[in-house]
């Protein structure tokens, strides 16, 4: 069954990637060195990265995550199992080794190094920002993990695991940049002269580098955000430091965006995994999440007018069950309601959305409320809702009547913690489609509200906090803590 399991997630998912990368059999660990051809340009490398993170992002990973936070309920197989809170070493071993450390990451690695050879700045720049977004992604999965020893091939047979904290702060005795520096790092190389410019390789922003700094100051403030609880003033101190340079993302069409190919081969993950393929039919709408975004069905104007932008509606009305259940299912499963086009493309195209304009608002309406940052925590929440709005394709005239009709929703009210629930739930409510981010949103706040889901088992019954080490890696590397932690084990910086 896991033999099976393997193939079928390199066949459909992994395409893309090994198309670009070729020789990508000796990219499948965090210590292997890459066998690659003598000759390999920065711009080859540039696309097979941007892909792997966002297909790291976009898939398994995201499939777990969507199920956790209630966009989507289990309805077979693993979805099904994680939906009650089930997880544990056998699963997302595909995704570490192929998607994050055997993909993104060594395909960055590959990158800078190939572009520092060309003086190619720009390109090194792109890469340090994105490693930056895809270790964070890494150990705000899993906590500590391989880090400042790993991508260096035989250098580090077996790296060692350097501490979340470590890594989000760094820690100079032991040799380990913090996240924030390597950003700042990459920030500085889109800044040097340099001959070799990327153009259409870059599946992002086409080369234009005003938005890549854009997107890397604004990679800092989400960064700055996640460890907020555990380090307010550091966060505040580099939130700050983002506001002065006044360079970040500002408008939807600045968004940090990855792009997929709607022909067999070529699609994004979640295509593949929520409305395509053979695993299709494990997923669907959450009665939780359509309950929240369709309060009173009898009641039109209540209803958020995302709903039908982000979900479908095959049958009559929207077609869902709850979190946990384990009844008969709905029939036929034509009928279901499932991610549409916003969250996967018309054919499998996405876009991936990594960095996005609203999340930049909720952020700073977060961090004016919490810990004092320039800005109008009103204003910048009515403008993550709007941002998120206008993504969707909603009218200037619909969104205003819809906050018209629902004051509870337009209006922060109450104590410093009611607002920080109204914000983290609108931001929820926005990154429909990406679960990773409201996984990590809930497990730093508690919010939104998640009940249990039916028939809870899991660790002690507990919503996952965090992915359980990869039993592989264990037996591999004996840096690995074995036992390690298990799903009900929180991470450094969730202090909720």
């Amino acid at each position: 069954m896991l033999t099976m399991k393997i193939f079928n997630y390199k066949k459909f998912l992994l395409v893309p990637l090994l198309l670009s990368m070729g020789a990508c059999s000796n990219y499948l660990d965090v210590n292997v060195t890459p066998n690659n051809p003598t000759e390999v340009t920065p711009a080859v490398l540039l696309p097979s990265a941007l892909a792997g993170t966002a297909f790291a992002n976009n898939g398994e990973l995201n499939r777990f995550a969507s199920v956790v936070v209630n966009y989507l309920s289990g309805a077979g197989g693993s979805p099904a199992t994680w939906d009650r809170f089930n997880t544990n070493g056998a699963d997302f071993g595909n995704q570490w080794r192929f998607d994050i450390y055997g993909g993104a990451l060594v395909g960055y690695q590959k990158l800078i190094e190939s572009a520092d050879q060309r003086n190619a700045k720009i390109y090194t720049g792109i890469a340090k920002i994105m490693k930056a977004y895809t270790f964070s992604m890494a150990t705000d999965i899993w906590g500590d993990i391989p880090y400042s020893q790993a991508l260096q091939g035989e250098a580090f047979v077996q790296p060692r695991l350097d501490k979340q904290e470590d890594i989000y702060k760094g820690n100079q005795s032991l040799g380990i940049q913090s996240l924030f520096d390597l950003v700042r790092e990459g920030i500085t190389d889109l800044d040097a002269t340099t001959t070799p410019k990327p153009g259409a390789e870059d599946i992002v922003y086409a080369g234009n580098v005003e938005n890549w700094k854009r997107a890397g100051y604004t990679l800092m403030l989400k960064m700055a955000n996640t460890i907020s609880d555990k380090e307010p003033a550091l966060a505040k101190t580099i939130i700050t430091e983002v506001l002065t340079k006044n360079l970040y993302i500002t408008s939807n069409a600045q968004d940090l965006n990855v792009k997929f190919g709607s022909s067999v081969g070529s699609t994004s993950a979640i295509w593949n995994l929520a409305v395509f393929g053979s695993f299709s039919n494990e997923l669907i709408l959450s009665t939780r999440f359509l309950n929240i975004l369709r309060p009173n069905a009898a009641d039109p104007s209540k209803t958020d007018p995302r709903l039908p932008v982000f979900f479908t509606k095959p049958s009559t009305d929207y077609v869902s069950i709850d979190n946990g259940y384990n009844g008969v299912l709905p029939t036929p499963t034509t009928t279901w309601s499932r991610y549409a086009p916003y969250v996967t493309g018309t054919q499998g195209e996405g876009p991936v959305r990594l960095l996005t304009n609203f999340q930049r608002a909720f952020i700073l309406a977060e961090s004016a409320l919490t810990l004092g940052t320039p800005g109008d925590p009103q204003a910048l929440y009515t403008e993550g809702i709007t941002a998120s709005m206008k993504l969707a394709g909603i009218s200037d005239e619909n969104i205003a009547a819809y906050l018209k009709a629902n004051p509870n929703v337009a209006t922060l009210t109450g104590t410093n913690e009611q607002k920080l629930e109204q914000i983290i739930t609108q931001k929820w409510i926005a990154w429909t489609g990406n679960g990773l981010e409201s996984w990590n949103d809930w497990r730093r706040t508690g919010y939104p509200k998640l009940t249990p889901s039916q028939n809870a088992v899991g660790i002690d019954g507990t919503r996952p906090v965090r992915a359980a080490y990869i039993t592989q890696e264990i037996e591999r590397n004996p840096n690995f803590p074995n036992p390690g932690p298990q799903s009900n084990v929180k991470l450094w910086w969730d202090v909720d």
